[in-house]
């Protein structure tokens, strides 16, 4: 029988007693590791019940004594580390290192989070008439919940719980149902941190108790990343339902390569950008638009041996062997997604230069394993250069000149991120401000902010007015109220009533 992943109720692991269930493999080899419920409303509704229960005494904690809980809970993050990032691989089937990676990140949301005395002092303004102050207090919502997807089931579950805990909101995760195991060492870690039960939660699921979140008066915010149909869908349900939503969707992420850029260096940093993690990222460049045919020309020649020497096989191997590039995809279904889009872009006139399909690793067959997969002449009228693959396919797109290549970058539907791979300052300045998405790489091409700024994109690639993290997370997950106070004294008592605008 294999091993049930539960939920985290109330500061305790509970199985779910729902009879449907999903199952979760271990990529690199297709064989079913775990099973995980799929949680009843009944179960969704408890979590929220203990989230609410919780709120008014984590609520009152000074933001001290919430800091001092965030940090050991880095302390014990760092401490496992390598359980965590081995825990991510088998389950994710990125490679161990590119697992680090991601729970690095989102420590560094942690670290951000423990600042929180400092970043909810709000403001005050002595004598703003006479004998009257004003000052703004910043207080937490309530009960506020997260939805997660599995390429990053560290990192972005810490790009939300930790900056709402630290503002004294209690919190209800849903992380995804192919990759769940993660959310409960984090709830355990937590707890052993310091962190009183019920502030934070954990029920596994889909659709079902995703929209007893969205529709529950209870949840006063819900802050999800995922594809932009769902991310639209959470944002529409969840605003008209009451609650704050940031949703953060796909991305089409371009790069533009200038006819002064060094090719070998461009090409070293398009290969990790748009292979890295198999492409499962909404961060990978997955566009390179070139400007001129033979810049084209020449990083088509530097990328194609590149791509065809990519290591690929399981994210973790025997002590002493050198790491693979790229792992496999998350699903039997998701490769089979991915190839079909290489199919499609074949079937519309794009030229494949180097071909992922059919890839197998020795040893391991059965693994969800699709090779690095290189495009050139795609047009923005094919379904590759349209839509989000989600995988290790890379297109080459051929502009003629600047102005055409910012163009057809802007009217992508997507805006998520971007970079400009060039040696020219002004070129570089130029595109940061005319470029239409939210995040912008300068010779960087995965242009994710720390964690002391936001993260979020442009257009269909966010639905809500506030990014991920940063001071928007601060933002998003507190309410700013603002007191205006005159202590009464005998000069105030002669005035006698007012009936006019006050205009103290």
């Amino acid at each position: 029988m294999n091993q049930v992943i539960p939920n985290f109720i109330n500061g305790q692991c509970v199985e779910s007693q729902s009879q449907r269930s999903s199952f979760v493999y271990n990529p690199a080899t297709g064989e079913q590791t775990k099973q995980v419920k799929l949680s009843t409303v009944n179960e969704m509704d408890a979590a929220i019940s203990a989230a609410q229960a919780a709120f008014p005494s984590w609520s009152q904690q000074s933001p001290l004594r919430r800091a001092r809980i965030l940090f050991k809970f880095k302390e014990l993050l760092e401490k496992n580390f390598d359980n965590l990032a081995r825990l991510i691989t088998n389950e994710h089937g990125k490679i161990y290192s590119d697992s680090i990676g991601e729970l690095t990140r989102g420590l560094e949301v942690v670290e951000f989070a423990t600042g929180i005395p400092h970043l909810l002092k709000g403001e005050f303004s002595a004598n703003v008439g006479r004998g009257i102050d004003s000052f703004s207090i910043m207080q937490p919502l309530g009960v506020v919940a997260g939805i997660t997807p599995f390429n990053f089931p560290a990192m972005v579950p810490m790009w939300m719980f930790p900056v709402a805990l630290a503002c004294g909101n209690t919190f209800v995760l849903k992380p995804s149902e192919k990759d769940p195991s993660l959310s409960i060492r984090l709830a355990e870690l937590l707890k052993e941190a310091g962190l009183p039960d019920g502030v934070f939660n954990v029920v596994q699921g889909d659709k079902e108790v995703v929209d007893v979140l969205l529709r529950d008066p209870r949840i006063q915010a819900v802050s999800f990343v995922g594809s932009t149909p769902i991310a639209q869908y959470i944002y529409e349900v969840g605003s008209a339902h009451g609650k704050r939503v940031q949703a953060l969707g796909g991305a089409k992420n371009h790069a533009l390569i200038m006819p002064d850029a060094d090719i070998e260096t461009t090409a070293n940093a398009l290969l990790g950008a748009a292979f890295g993690a198999a492409g499962e990222r909404c961060m990978a460049l997955s566009v390179a638009v070139t400007v001129d045919d033979a810049v084209a020309d020449a990083l088509v020649a530097s990328l194609t041996p590149k791509v065809k020497a990519l290591r690929i096989g399981p994210g973790i191997l025997p002590e002493g062997e050198k790491e693979n590039d790229m792992g496999p995809l998350i699903s039997k279904e998701h490769l089979a997604k991915v190839s079909g889009y290489v199919d499609s872009g074949v079937a519309e006139g794009a030229k494949l230069v180097v071909d992922g399909r059919g890839y197998k690793v020795a040893g391991h067959e059965n693994g969800y394993f699709i090779g690095g997969t290189l495009f050139d002449n795609v047009t923005t009228d094919m379904k590759i250069y349209q839509e989000e693959i989600f995988g290790p396919v890379l297109a080459i797109v051929r502009a003629k000149n600047y102005d055409e290549a910012i163009k057809l970058i802007n009217d992508h539907q997507y805006g998520n991120g971007s970079a400009i791979f060039t040696s020219d300052g002004d070129a570089a300045r130029q595109y940061s401000h005319d470029v239409k998405a939210g995040m912008v790489g300068i010779n960087i091409p995965i242009p994710v902010p720390m964690a002391f700024h936001c993260f979020g994109g442009w257009k269909s690639s966010i639905f809500g007015p506030l990014n991920a993290y940063g001071p928007d997370g601060v933002r998003f997950y507190t309410r700013m109220k603002t007191v205006t106070s005159r202590w009464p004294n005998h000069k105030v008592r002669e005035q006698g009533a007012a009936f006019s605008m006050p205009t103290l």
